[in-house]
């Protein structure tokens, strides 16, 4: 199915839907769809990313991250120590 089929669809399904409380979320959703088809329009998605300038970071290794949570009245001493 082409762009502006999917375009024309949403934009019968938005006149088809009555406007009250109940279905603006679901107008909402479709208004957003017909932007995202409209700006792919304009400017179409780009191919895959090929060999292009930049460059690679090695996922390699273990990490940890350590959380030390202190006392409020451990931070309280800790900053009259240190002022």
């Amino acid at each position: 199915m082409s762009i502006l089929a999917k375009i024309a669809e949403i934009e019968q399904e938005m006149a088809r839907t009555q406007r009250n409380k109940a279905t603006m979320g679901h107008l909402g959703l479709l208004k957003a769809r017909l932007a995202k088809l409209r700006r792919e329009l304009i400017t179409p998605k780009s191919g895959g990313g090929g060999t292009g300038e930049g460059f690679d970071v090695a996922k390699t290794g273990d990490a940890r991250i350590g959380f030390v949570e202190i006392l409020l009245t451990k931070k309280r001493t800790f900053a009259n120590d240190k002022t």
